[in-house]
């Protein structure tokens, strides 16, 4: 779709209790909060890469349940004209957000929306 393999792909777990989540993720799993805001980023301190990213009830609308890094603006392009092309949902418009990625969610053949982006330079 890319031309090239993804950067990395981020679970999104649900984020009904985002405290209760956070504690469980770091004190009994390790991970390291890396961003609070506007979502909840929790990473491996042995890869960073490794990542698990909760949004707060509400948040996007529809919720993706995962997403795929592609590394730069021009890959997600690229794939946002490949999945209009294969006649795909685009569930969320292409957008950079202020936060500081490029991104739309797309809408898989098995009904999963997926978060495609990158993060501006």
């Amino acid at each position: 779709m890319t031309g090239r393999p993804p950067a990395r792909i981020v679970p999104y777990p649900s984020g009904r209790d985002i405290t209760a989540s956070r504690d469980f993720y770091v004190e009994a799993l390790g991970l390291e909060v890396t961003m609070e805001n506007p979502v909840l980023c929790l990473s491996s301190p042995a890869n960073p890469s490794a990542q698990v990213i909760l949004s707060p009830p509400g948040f996007e609308n529809p919720q993706p349940s995962f997403g795929v890094e592609l590394g730069d603006p021009e890959a997600v392009d690229a794939a946002h004209a490949e999945a209009i092309r294969r006649g795909l949902r685009i569930a969320y418009p292409l957008t950079d957000e202020p936060w500081g990625v490029h991104r739309f969610f797309v809408e898989d053949p098995g009904g999963t929306i997926v978060n495609v982006l990158a993060h501006i330079q």
